[in-house]
């Protein structure tokens, strides 16, 4: 008979995830990923300055968080570094120019 209190065990980190990926793999992939968009986001509010490009409303070191990059082609993939796609907006603002869409198709179906 199998001992099964081993089989149900393992130490940690030593399962393959998702095929031939291990848990290390799958965790450098995604602090890659995380950083390239911290960079994006950085160099954006470099070149555009810490300001909402719609509502005007300035930002601090301290509230900067609430400042974010939108991309005005909707391609969250294409950031040129001379920042042409990027636009800084205030979560409000943001949360705004998304929802546009959404709202114009819920009017769009009454007819």
């Amino acid at each position: 008979m199998r001992d099964r209190r081993n089989s149900l065990h393992k130490r940690p980190g030593s399962g393959k995830i998702d095929g031939n990926k291990s848990f290390e793999d799958l965790l450098r992939k995604t602090r890659k990923s995380t950083s390239s968009v911290n960079s994006y986001r950085e160099r954006s509010l470099k070149i555009h300055g810490l300001i909402c490009a719609k509502c005007g409303r300035e930002f601090t070191h301290k509230n900067r968080h609430l400042l974010t990059v939108h991309h005005k082609d909707g391609n969250y993939r294409n950031n040129p570094s001379d920042g042409s796609n990027w636009e800084n907006l205030c979560v409000y603002c943001h949360e705004d120019e998304h929802s546009r869409g959404l709202f114009g198709d819920y009017l769009g179906d009454e007819k």
